[in-house]
């Protein structure tokens, strides 16, 4: 397998004119290493049709092609997208065929967008847009079953996180709606070019089989905002405004079973699925 070093990165960005921005969030992986990891980790079959965002310069496309029977890769950057299926038919003329390439805002694909359904989703994705990107994707394709996605420690932490600490919120339950998520390893500064200012960290999930409930989406989400929108108040306090003067909120929690004097941090999603569907 040919992978993307440092000097070929380099190669690549200096040819295409591209230094990478912090608007993009790009930070390009160079060390064959961690993409192998990656690949490993995600725990991909030679039937799965991969979602890669944000693919840049190709390092994770290329260790990803050997390892899935196609790879859609969702580039926002022209220049990227344009060069990217040229580098992957230099370094890997055997697997280019596979590799379908869409010039798209990865925040507004949708299933209409895409030459075929994704099965799985593997990527590095930017650190500003990484919860936003996976919760669209997997509203938007459902038959995207599974994900490693390579993201800020801390978000991987927030992601991962089960109901009673202090990281455990928005992300965790809306993530946890759609998918049973957890931490999957650790990826340093140096691995990227250029390093960036925090260590990276890998979040794997699998969709449930069948969804929680078939309560409202938009409702339930609603209803997650408003009890983290303040986190040191009671769900009495914090739902107040959301369910406003037509229901009184101490009656809609008894109802839904759930303590008024708790925090959303100690819910779980099948505690607000309950509230949503009360």
């Amino acid at each position: 397998m040919s992978l993307l070093g440092p000097a070929e990165v380099r190669r690549l960005a200096e040819e295409l004119g591209i230094r990478p921005t912090k608007k993009l969030g790009q930070n390009f992986v160079h060390d064959p290493n961690t993409v192998r990891k990656i690949v490993a980790a995600a725990g991909l079959t030679p039937r799965d049709v991969v979602l890669e965002v944000g693919p840049g310069l190709g390092s994770l496309t290329l260790a990803l092609l050997p390892a899935a029977e196609q790879v859609v890769a969702v580039e926002i950057d022209p220049p990227l997208a344009h060069r990217l299926p040229q580098t992957v038919a230099e370094m890997d003329p055997e697997n280019a065929g596979k590799l379908h390439v869409v010039l798209e805002d990865a925040m507004k694909v949708t299933q209409e967008d895409l030459p075929v359904q994704p099965t799985a989703i593997v990527a590095n994705l930017p650190y500003n847009v990484a919860v936003p990107v996976v919760l669209h994707l997997l509203s938007e394709l459902p038959t995207l079953a599974k994900g490693l996605v390579m993201v800020q420690a801390e978000v991987a932490d927030r992601m991962a996180a089960k109901p009673g600490g202090k990281i455990y919120g928005v992300p965790s339950v809306k993530l946890a709606w759609y998918a049973e998520a957890r931490k999957a390893g650790a990826v340093g500064k140096n691995v990227f070019w250029p390093a960036p200012n925090v260590d990276s960290g890998l979040v794997a999930f699998r969709r449930h089989e069948k969804p929680l409930s078939d309560v409202d989406r938009k409702r339930l989400f609603s209803i997650i905002d408003a009890a983290f929108a303040q986190r040191r108040k009671t769900l009495r306090a914090a739902l107040k405004g959301w369910a406003g003067a037509s229901r009184d909120v101490d009656e809609l929690l008894r109802e839904a079973g759930v303590d008024p004097q708790l925090r959303g941090e100690q819910l779980s999603v099948i505690d607000f699925i309950r509230i949503a569907e009360a």
